[in-house]
C-alpha cells in the first residue's frame, strides 16, 4: 500500500461557526478534493456489558442460526419499489437507494424506514436493503464487509439496467462499511467531472449514528462513561467480542509502522480512492446523537472536534421531532490526512504497553488526521436529541426506528431523512435541467 503523505503546509484555520448555516440549513453541493491523492467493578462486569451493549448477549446462538438460515435462503437483500395507485409499477426506478445496517444486524432493521420511504419517495427510486452482513459476518472486519457489500451493488445494479443515479444510507457500523465499499465501487472519469460509483452518478451519501473516527477516545465508547481505566482496557477486549471489527473501530488492527484502516479511509491510497469516492457524491450528511447514545459519542459521528462542539438547541424543528439542529460545514483545505512517524511510535505503545497516556496520546494524533481528511468535503451535520423522549438511552437504535414498537421516537428523524431526499432529488432534477439547457 502506498504511505500516506505526511503535511507540507498547515490547513488554513477555519472556524466552522463563522461559516456554518445553522438550523435552517440547505444542503449545496459541495467540491470535492480534485486530486485522487452503570459502574463497572471488574474487568468481567466490563466484558459482560461490552458483550451486552453491542447486543449479542443471551441471543448469540439464537441470531446465529438466523443469520445462516439467511444466509442459505437469501442470497441478495430486499427490493422495494414505490408503485403506483392500482399496485401495479407504471414505470423503471432510475435511483438506487442502498441501506446498510449495523453491527450484528440484518435488513430487517430498515422494516419502518423501508415503509416510510416507500411512502414519501417518487417512483424513481428502488430500495435495497442489504443482506450480505448479516449478524456475525460483521465481526470479520470493515473491509471485508466492504468487499462484499460492493459485490452486492454490483449485482443490483446490473440486474437493473434503469438505474442511473445511486445515494446510501447507513447506520452505525454500516456507515463505515458503506463508506469502504464506495471505495471499492469508484470510478474515476475525468479532472472535470466526479467519478462514478458502480458505474452511476453517485447523489446522496447519509450516515445515522456512524463512528466515523473510530470508538477510541474519551466518552467515543460512551458506555465505557469516559473512566480511563475502562477506555485502556478497552481496546484489547474488543477483539474477543466483535472480532477483526474491534481492533479496526479502536485504531489497533495492522503493525505499528502501518496506518490504521479508519486513517487510510480518510485518503486515497492503492487500496483505494477513499476520499474521492465521497467526493464524488453531491451531498454528504451526518445524524448524530447528542446525547444518551450508548454505542458512539457525538464527536465521532459527526465528525468534530471536542472544541468545536456546541450546545445544542432544546426544541425540535418544526415538523421533525427530536431533530435539533443543522449546520453545513464547507470543505476546510489541507493537504489531507498522514501517518507521522510519531503516530507509529503511539500507536506501538498503544498496543504493547497500553498505558492511560500512551493510549490518549495516539488516539488524539489518529482522531486529529482522521478529521483532517474527511473535512477536505463538505458535509452537512445533523444533531438529533432523544432528552425528552420517554426512553433516551434508546437513541442509538432510536435515530432509525429499528422497531417500531420500542423506537417510534425516531419517526421524526427518519421523517427529516427522507425529506431531504426529496429535497436532493428536486435540486439535483433541477441543475441537471439548467446543465441540458446551456
Amino acid at each position: 500500500m502506498a504511505s500516506l503523505l505526511h503535511y507540507t503546509t498547515t490547513p488554513t484555520p477555519t472556524s466552522p461557526l463563522n461559516n456554518n448555516l445553522r438550523r435552517n440549513a440547505n444542503l449545496a453541493p459541495s467540491n470535492s478534493n480534485p486530486n485522487p491523492n452503570p459502574n463497572f467493578c471488574s474487568s468481567c462486569g466490563f466484558s459482560w456489558a461490552f458483550s451486552n451493549c453491542f447486543g449479542i448477549h443471551g441471543i448469540w446462538k439464537h441470531q446465529s442460526l438466523r443469520a445462516q438460515a439467511m444466509s442459505t435462503t437469501h442470497s441478495m437483500g430486499s427490493f422495494t419499489s414505490p408503485r403506483g395507485a392500482n399496485g401495479v409499477k407504471d414505470e423503471e426506478p432510475d435511483h438506487l437507494l442502498v441501506l446498510v445496517h449495523g453491527i450484528y444486524a440484518s435488513p430487517s432493521d430498515w422494516r419502518y424506514v423501508e415503509s416510510e420511504l416507500k411512502r414519501r419517495l417518487g417512483r424513481q427510486f428502488l430500495l435495497y436493503a442489504s443482506s450480505s452482513n448479516t449478524y456475525s459476518k460483521t465481526f470479520a472486519g470493515i473491509d471485508g464487509a466492504g468487499k462484499r457489500l460492493a459485490d452486492e451493488v454490483k449485482q443490483v445494479v446490473k440486474s437493473r439496467e434503469s438505474l442511473k443515479r445511486i445515494s446510501f444510507l447507513a447506520h452505525s457500523l454500516g456507515g463505515l462499511i458503506a463508506r469502504y465499499a464506495v471505495g471499492v465501487l469508484y470510478t474515476h472519469i475525468d479532472d472535470k467531472a466526479a467519478g462514478q460509483i458502480a458505474g452511476l452518478e453517485a447523489i446522496s451519501f447519509i450516515t445515522l449514528a456512524t463512528p466515523h473516527l473510530g470508538v477510541r477516545g474519551n466518552k467515543q465508547l460512551p458506555f465505557l462513561l469516559g473512566v480511563p481505566m475502562l477506555e485502556k482496557i478497552a481496546a484489547p477486549i474488543a477483539p474477543i467480542f466483535v472480532g477483526r471489527t474491534g481492533s479496526q473501530l479502536f485504531l489497533t488492527d495492522g503493525k505499528p509502522d502501518k496506518p490504521p484502516l479508519l486513517l487510510r479511509m480518510t485518503t486515497d491510497c492503492e487500496e483505494a480512492y477513499f476520499i474521492s469516492a465521497l467526493g464524488a457524491f453531491k451531498y454528504r450528511i451526518l445524524y448524530a446523537n447528542v446525547s444518551y447514545d450508548h454505542m458512539v459519542g457525538r464527536r465521532t459521528s459527526s465528525i468534530r472536534r471536542e472544541s468545536e462542539l456546541v450546545k445544542p438547541p432544546f426544541t425540535s424543528l418544526d415538523g421533525y421531532k427530536h431533530v435539533v439542529d443543522v449546520e453545513y460545514c464547507p470543505p476546510v483545505p489541507s493537504t489531507g490526512s498522514s501517518f507521522p512517524p510519531e503516530a507509529a511510535r503511539a500507536k506501538e505503545a498503544a498496543q504493547n504497553v497500553p498505558t492511560t497516556q500512551n493510549t490518549v496520546e495516539y488516539h488524539e494524533i489518529m482522531e486529529e488526521e482522521m478529521i483532517r481528511g474527511l473535512q477536505q468535503l463538505g458535509w452537512k451535520k445533523v444533531d438529533v436529541s432523544f432528552h425528552s423522549s420517554f426512553w433516551p438511552f434508546f437513541a442509538h437504535n432510536n435515530i432509525h426506528v429499528k422497531d417500531e414498537w420500542f423506537h417510534k421516537a425516531g419517526a421524526g428523524v427518519v421523517a427529516h431523512v427522507a425529506d431531504t431526499i426529496i429535497q436532493q432529488e428536486k435540486q439535483h432534477q433541477t441543475s441537471s435541467l439548467i446543465s441540458a439547457s446551456l
